[in-house]
Formats: C-alpha cells, structure tokens, sequence
C-alpha cells in the first residue's frame, strides 16, 4: 500500500463520517494533486508540505486534514500532526490516525485524564490500541488495581488476548511485582508474543529480579542461540554473573504507552503495508526517544519505502554508545548506498570494522560493497575477514563462501573460485544460484562439461522460469554440441531477458550452429544495441558482435584457434 492509498482510504472514511463527500475547493486542486503524486512516491516531506498548502485554502476540509496529519506523522513530524489532529478533533470529526496522533500526545505530556476521556468519547483509535492506552493511563494515574481490571477487559476481547496479557506483565514488573510479571509470561496463552526479541529480553530480566538466572539463561539460549549480536551478548553475559539487571526496559507510564504502539507495528510489519505500520512506530519513538528498536523499526520501513534520506535521519538517532549501534550504522550505509553514496557508505562500514570488528556481519556488508564497486580483491579479504570469525563452516554461511568465489573468478583466481563454490555447496546443495554460477563458469572454461550440465539442470529444476538459468543451460547444451536442445532453452531464456545482451548473443551463436544464419545474425545485432558500455559487466564483447556480423561465427572461432562447430542437425540456414 502506497501513502497515497492509506490517504485515500481515510479520506473516504472522512467523507462518510460527515455523512457527505468533502471535495477539495478548486483554489486548493493544485496543491492537492501535488500531495497525491507526492504520496504515489511515499514522499512524506513533500506530501505533508502541500496538504498543509491544500489546508490553507479549504480550512475546514476533513480529508485534507486526515491526510496532513498521516503525511506530518509518517513524516515524523509529531508537533504539526498534532496541531492539525486538534483542529480536526475540534470540528467534530472522528478518525483513526487523528486520534492515534491526540492520544499518543496527551500521554507524552501526562495528561492521563485526557487519554481516558478520549478513548470513553469512542473517537476511534481502535480497540486494541485504546483498550491498551486505558489500562495504562490507569497506571499513570496510580490505580494499578483498575488498571489489571482493564488489561483483563482488553484480553477478553476476541484476538486480543496474548497482547493484553504481556502488557499486563510488563505493568507490573514496572511496579516491581516480578512475580506476577512472570507468571503471566510463564502462561501459554501469551506464547504467541514470548516468540518476539524484546519479549524474551523483558522476561529475562524479570527471571533476573526473582534470582532465576541459570532458567533465564535457558530461555535466551533457545532463543537466540550462540551468535548473538553486542546487545543480547551484554545481557547475557549479565545473566551469567549472577546479577540482577535493573529493569529500566520500562520504567513509567509513558514508557508503558510507547510501548503499546510499538507492539502493534510490530505486529503489523508482517502483515500490513510499511506505510501504515511506520505510523505507529513514529508514536512510539516520540513517546519514548530512546526506544532503539522503535527507531530501528522506523528506519528500516523508510527503507523499504525507499526513503532513505529519512531511514539514514532514524539510523542516526541511535545512540553511539548503545549496543545496537553496529545495527543502526549497517541500515545507515545500506541506505547510503541505495542512494548513490556508495563512497559514504564504505566509509561507515570502514569506520565499524574499528569499532565492531569481531562482529562478521561487519565485514561480510563491507565485502558486499566492495564487490558492488568491483573492487574484487578487497571484497575477498573481507569475506575472508568474516570466515576467520566464523571459524568452521556452518550452512547459513554458504552465502560468504559463494560471494568471495565470485570475488576470486572476476579476479581470475579460478582454482580459489572454484574451491569457493565448491565449498558453497557442500554447504547448501540444492541452492540454485551456486549451481547455476559453478555451472556456467566451468561451461566457459570448456572444463568437466558433463558435471557442469548436470548441476545446471538441477538449477534449471529448482527454477524453471530464471532466463539466467535457462541461458546457463542452453549454453552448455551448445558447448556440448547438442544445438538442436539448446535452441528452445536458449529461446525461452532470451523471452524471459528480451533486452539482456548476453542472453542474446548467445542465442545467436546457437542459432548459427543449427544453421539459421538469418536469425542468428538478427539476434547479434539485438545483443549489439542493449550494451550499456557504462554498466558492462566485463560479460559482453561488442567488439566480437561486430565481427560474427562480418564473416560469421565459423570464421571468428577459427580465428581464436577454438574447436570449429560439429555439423548442425538441421537441414540448412534461411
């Protein structure tokens, strides 16, 4: 779902709530359509500016508003959402993200009266949201007997249950009754949300308070396993000295309300649009802005949204001395690259390689780059970097092995590539990918021919319809001599990449061998006109095009010295 999509669904929301449409004044049309293509784009800075012009000239229109506070809060924009949302809450309408917006500020500010008269006046946050923000604002006002009495209302609710409950835990080990926290983690019926990363750390840290440690150890290492990243490995080297960690995961009311918002996106990143999720990760980064995940969260939805002068904003938001900082720098640099700004993002990754160098994600992003550069010979000492912290190979890693073969083969270290792939395999056989690379290479080398068509096919088993696969196959095909079945591979391949140049060079040169001359020469003139000379992979040779079109592929091979074509099977060219 597009930002322009959420806006127009509570735009018609809007319109209905007031029992009519709300069209937009003509004097505010313009402003308006720039907001809606500003919106197609998940432009939220630019989106948010011309709602607020579209505002200026329609004052009273509900739908601009609705869609100026989704823009300002996607935006992160809390304060002009805010006063955006009053003016609409004021003239009596009613949405979902307005008072989202108004609750979510009346709780930063204390204002914990205020929540609860707004969600008694039913102005539509949602029942989850409002049930949860209720039973908090309880808490804030020191009624924690009223507010278990609403946590248990909330879980009454049909598919509530698992997020009532863990809120009611985290209620009352913020009240220091870690008893009762952990007995409701302990329940079944929360199991859905104990499955999430924060959920385990919170009960972690109650089974610390109640001297549990060894159990709360247990609980991490199931979890998360060994390789844990700085946070969890402070955490858990805390657990292992016997110490009970303070719990200042949550400490106050207001923290308890982020928290309500922080849950839901999590929930919602799985399912729902990144859009509409980052709106309630915004209010929890307002409510608490030390929350590192909400921030995390933010910015890998701006990521993902492809706004990512906004994700590199939220990156930076983390604090440098937070352990998740190695985390934040990796989002930033990918979001620099993404952008363009590979030379920025190799200089973050550079400056974590001195500041988080025994981490091997580190080195295996900073390789990732590298090779994305063609800078191949230090793309392969940061994956071996990686390797050496790895220690013996493990198949999640079959990836850093592939990469660094890739890194070697363009370097012309084939016997090292080929060690790689080979490595890479063992590790994951029936990854198409390895395959399929391993295959063509030893294809182009004209080595193990026959080992190298039968892990092509295999590749071509597990995805029929990759055009790089099918061309991986008919080039063996062709390079065994059995042009009749390459044909039709090699055709299917060059459907599925119309505009590649190597696919149609290739088809070509098979064509050629079964005698269609005609046709062959047609593809080598297509393969000549999609070379991008700026983006040439070092795979392409217009040079040897241009030479098949003047005397032919029989005269070219001739004059490389290679293996003249067997006699085709065909009847003859056209």
């Amino acid at each position: 779902m597009t930002l322009t999509r959420i806006i127009a669904v509570v735009m018609a929301a809007a319109s209905l709530a007031q029992g009519a449409a709300s069209p937009v004044q003509a004097e505010s049309a313009g402003a308006y359509l720039a907001a809606r293509q500003a919106g197609y784009d998940n432009n939220f800075a630019a989106a948010a500016e011309y709602y607020v012009q579209a505002l200026t000239r329609d004052l009273n229109n509900p739908g601009l508003m609705e869609a100026a506070v989704v823009s300002t809060l996607g935006l992160g924009d809390v304060a002009r959402s805010e006063t955006i949302a009053t003016r609409f809450s004021d003239k009596g309408f009613e949405g979902q993200v307005p008072q989202m917006v108004l609750l979510a500020t009346a709780a930063q500010r204390g204002d914990w009266a205020g929540v609860l008269s707004r969600i008694e006046a039913k102005a539509g946050a949602g029942p989850l949201v409002d049930g949860l923000l209720g039973a908090w604002a309880r808490v804030g006002q020191g009624q924690m007997s009223e507010a278990l009495k609403a946590f248990d209302a909330v879980a009454e609710q049909r598919g509530l249950e698992a997020f009532a409950l863990y809120h009611k835990a985290l209620a009352l080990a913020s009240a220091g009754d870690f008893e009762g926290a952990e007995a409701i983690f302990a329940n079944p019926r929360t199991a859905p949300l104990m499955l999430t990363r924060r959920a385990v750390m919170v009960r972690s840290l109650v089974l610390g308070q109640l001297g549990r440690g060894a159990e709360a150890q247990a609980i991490f290492d199931d979890s998360f396993g060994s390789d844990l990243d700085p946070e969890l490995k402070l955490m858990r080297d805390f657990l292992a000295s016997g110490e009970a960690a303070p719990f200042t995961i949550l400490r106050s009311a207001t923290d308890g309300a982020a928290e309500v918002f922080f849950t839901v996106a999590s929930a919602l990143s799985s399912d729902a649009g990144d859009d509409y999720t980052l709106l309630y990760a915004r209010l929890a980064e307002y409510l608490r802005p030390d929350h590192v995940e909400a921030l995390l969260l933010s910015a890998r939805l701006l990521d993902g949204l492809e706004q990512f002068d906004l994700a590199v904003t939220a990156y930076r938001r983390v604090p440098a001395d937070h352990p998740s900082i190695h985390a934040a720098e990796l989002g930033r640099a990918e979001a620099l690259r993404r952008t363009g700004k590979v030379d920025a993002a190799v200089e973050v990754l550079l400056a974590l390689t001195k500041s988080h160098g025994d981490l091997a994600v580190v080195h295996v992003t900073l390789g990732d780059v590298m090779r994305q550069l063609e800078r191949y010979d230090d793309a392969a000492e940061s994956y071996s970097k990686a390797m050496a912290i790895y220690g013996a190979p493990q198949p999640e890693q079959w990836f850093v092995y592939y990469a660094r073969a890739i890194a070697y083969e363009r370097q012309g270290k084939w016997p090292e590539a080929e060690a790689d792939f080979r490595q890479a395999l063992l590790l994951n056989p029936d990854q198409p990918q390895i395959l399929n690379y391993l295959g063509y290479s030893l294809v182009e080398k004209n080595e193990k021919l026959e080992e190298a068509l039968e892990m092509i096919q295999r590749a071509v088993a597990l995805r029929p319809d990759s055009g790089y696969i099918l061309d991986s196959l008919g080039w063996a095909l062709y390079r065994l001599g059995k042009y009749d079945e390459a044909v039709g591979h090699m055709e299917r391949a060059a459907e599925l990449m119309a505009v590649d140049p190597v696919v149609n060079d290739h088809l070509g040169d098979v064509l050629w061998a079964v005698g269609r001359k005609r046709e062959a020469e047609f593809q080598w003139r297509r393969a000549l006109s999609f070379v991008d000379k700026a983006n040439d992979s070092g795979d392409v040779d217009p040079e040897r095009m241009r030479r098949k079109l003047e005397v032919g592929l029989d005269q070219v091979l001739k004059e490389e010295g290679a293996p003249p074509l067997k006699v085709a099977n065909g009847t003859g060219g056209n």
